[in-house]
C-alpha cells in the first residue's frame, strides 16, 4: 500500500501526536499519508439519505437516513488505499458506519482499554505500519445488519450496524414486553430490560456482557440475546444470516407511558411505543478490515479475557 488516511479520536489523541507520528513515519518510507482535520461540527447527526431495500417479506422499500457523523467519505482523496483509525472500538465503529459506502479497508489502532475491534496496540504500531508498507496483511469482511423501525406502517428510521441493534427500555425502571418473529412466524415473547440483535463482530460487545455467545468475527449469522429477562428459561438464540427478525413492542407494563428505544451501534436511535416494530435483516453492505497479525481469533480472545 502507498496511500493512507488517518482518522483519530481527538479526545484520546488531542494534539494529534500519534496521527502525526504515523504520517511522518509513512512519508519517510516514501508513502503518502493524509490526516483528517478536526471538525467543530462533527457530532451534528447523520444525513445524506441513501436507500437499502428491506427484504421481500415486508414488501416495502425504505430510505435509510444514514450518511456520516464524523468522517465525510467524499472528502477522502480517491487514491487512498487504507484508513487507519486511532482510538478504540467506538471510534472504529463510527468510521465503519461513515465509510461503508466507500468500501475502504480499515485498520484500528487501540488507544483505549479493552478492545476487540482495534487490532493494533500502540506498542506494536511501528511493526504494523511496516507490514502495511510491505503489503504483508490479509483482509476480512465483516457483516453488518440493517434495521428499520415502523409505526403504523410508517417508517420512522432505518440504519445499519456493525456491532448490534439494541432495543431497550426508555424512561422508568421497568421491563418491556417484546414479541419476536422470524421470517414472519411468531417465535416467542419476552419480558426483559431489552433485546440485542448482534453480528459476529458485536458478539464480544454488549452481547458478551449480558451472557450472549461469542462468535468468530468471520462468521455470517445473527445473535438474539435478552437483557435481564424476567424468566428462568431465556437463552440466547443463534440465527442464520438470511432471516428477517421482527421485534414488536407489546402493550403491557405501561409501555405507552415511557416507551422503548432502538439504538444502532450505540449511535443513532429511535423511540418506540406499544405496537411499533423494528425489522432487522443482514445488510447488503459489509466492512473490509485489515489484519496485520496471524493471531487467531481464539488467541486474541484468550489474551483479552485474561486481562
Amino acid at each position: 500500500m502507498d496511500i493512507f488516511y488517518v482518522i483519530t479520536n481527538y479526545q484520546k489523541d488531542p494534539e494529534f501526536k500519534t496521527a502525526g507520528y504515523i504520517k511522518e513515519y509513512l512519508e519517510a518510507k516514501g508513502k503518502t499519508c493524509y490526516i483528517q482535520p478536526r471538525r467543530a461540527d462533527c457530532f451534528n447527526g447523520r444525513y445524506h439519505p441513501k436507500d437499502e431495500s428491506t427484504s421481500s417479506q415486508t414488501g416495502l422499500s425504505c430510505g435509510v437516513p444514514y450518511g456520516y457523523k464524523y468522517t465525510d467519505a467524499q472528502k477522502i482523496p480517491e487514491d487512498v488505499e487504507c484508513v487507519l483509525v486511532l482510538g478504540g472500538d467506538g471510534t472504529l465503529l463510527q468510521a465503519a458506519r461513515d465509510l461503508v459506502e466507500s468500501q475502504l479497508p480499515l485498520l484500528g489502532v487501540n488507544m483505549g482499554t479493552l478492545g476487540y475491534l482495534a487490532e493494533i496496540e500502540l506498542k506494536n504500531l511501528q511493526p504494523a505500519l511496516d507490514k502495511l508498507v510491505r503489503d504483508e496483511f490479509s483482509m476480512e469482511s465483516r457483516m453488518m445488519i440493517h434495521g428499520v423501525a415502523w409505526h403504523q406502517n410508517r417508517k420512522m428510521l432505518g440504519d445499519i450496524a456493525l456491532n448490534d441493534i439494541v432495543i431497550s427500555r426508555n424512561g422508568r425502571l421497568r421491563v418491556v414486553d417484546f414479541n419476536v418473529y422470524v421470517d414472519g412466524v411468531f417465535l416467542t415473547s419476552y419480558s426483559a430490560d431489552g433485546i440485542i440483535i448482534a453480528t459476529p463482530t458485536g458478539s464480544t460487545g454488549y452481547n458478551l456482557s449480558v451472557g450472549g455467545p461469542i462468535v468468530a468475527p468471520q462468521a455470517s449469522l445473527m445473535l438474539l440475546t435478552t437483557i435481564a429477562p424476567h424468566t428462568l428459561n431465556s437463552r440466547p438464540i443463534v440465527l442464520p444470516d438470511d432471516v428477517e427478525i421482527m421485534i414488536e413492542i407489546a402493550s403491557s407494563h405501561g409501555t405507552d407511558v415511557d416507551g422503548a428505544e432502538a439504538t444502532f451501534d450505540g449511535d443513532t436511535s429511535v423511540k418506540l411505543n406499544s405496537g411499533d416494530k423494528i425489522v432487522i435483516t443482514k445488510s447488503e453492505r459489509s466492512v473490509p478490515m485489515i489484519k496485520t497479525k496471524n493471531t487467531s481469533f481464539l488467541e486474541i480472545l484468550r489474551e483479552k479475557m485474561n486481562n
